[in-house]
């Protein structure tokens, strides 16, 4: 978090260095009015009020020919110069929690009645994406319908959120339908994780989140950061309705999927 803080405190010309260079490219800076997650569900809206530093994989398979999982997917994160070990920083982080997030897939097999290992053809080359937040503060709330983040789904198969202790502003749609607010931790780190997977005729344990500035009065228009890890399932791995989530003779709501497009589109949707 550190590392993507001093990054995020470097002028603007700087930052700009590491910039996508165009709109929807993957990696990189991404500074203010370039995104609008509502987007993503087809809903109009203003950009999201943040400025972003995106990365992906590490490496690209050994044999990959597949032009669009090289360009999008798997194409280069443009590093910025400074600060000093950013890069560093972000490698490691990067590979830790995707080895986190492989062993929580193993528990999130045992509790769908899988077998603990179900998801691992699943994830061995994962199209994952690393991105560093942050919403500036803002002097009064945005006007009506501009968010900081707009109310959306994750599209991978598990996201971790790393935020800033004590950041307000980070909501969830309730099953009934209802905005409530994820209550800000003042522990030093925290994670929180979601399971986006068809199963059954719903989605499972997708939240929808905004990052909104509804609470002036108790830190809502402060600045935020956040480290958010989207772990994706590889690039040809077709996404269907998990097995034990069906009853028999039941016929799944959702048609298969293949992870690396279905991301590609949802992804430019976004782009402003």
């Amino acid at each position: 978090m550190g590392a993507a803080r001093a990054f995020f405190d470097l002028p603007y010309e700087l930052k700009d260095q590491a910039r996508a260079p165009y709109p929807g490219y993957p990696y990189g800076y991404l500074g203010p009015g370039a995104e609008a997650l509502a987007r993503s569900k087809g809903v109009e809206s203003p950009p999201d009020l943040k400025e972003s530093f995106n990365g992906g994989p590490l490496s690209a398979p050994e044999g990959l020919t597949d032009e669009e999982a090289l360009n999008f997917c798997y194409a280069p994160t443009i590093w910025p110069r400074d600060p000093q070990g950013f890069r560093g920083d972000w490698e490691a982080y990067y590979s830790a929690v995707t080895d986190l997030a492989a062993r929580i897939m193993r528990v999130f097999a045992v509790a769908l009645d899988l077998d603990e290992a179900y998801f691992e053809p699943f994830i061995a080359n994962p199209i994952s994406a690393l991105r560093a937040l942050n919403y500036p503060e803002l002097t009064a709330p945005p006007p009506e319908g501009q968010l900081r983040a707009g109310a959306h789904t994750d599209y991978g198969s598990l996201t971790i959120l790393l935020p800033q202790p004590g950041s307000r502003g980070l909501e969830i749609l309730t099953p009934e339908g209802a905005w409530r607010e994820v209550p800000p931790s003042t522990a030093p780190s925290s994670s929180i994780s979601a399971i986006s997977w068809p199963a059954g005729q719903t989605t499972a344990g997708s939240p929808r989140c905004t990052a909104s500035s509804t609470s002036p009065d108790q830190g809502g228009l402060d600045r935020r950061q956040s480290l958010a890890f989207f772990h994706q399932p590889d690039w040809f791995a077709a996404i269907e309705t998990l097995p034990s989530c069906l009853a028999e003779g039941e016929t799944p709501k959702y048609e298969p999927v293949l992870s690396g497009p279905y991301l590609m589109g949802k992804f430019r949707k976004t782009v402003v």
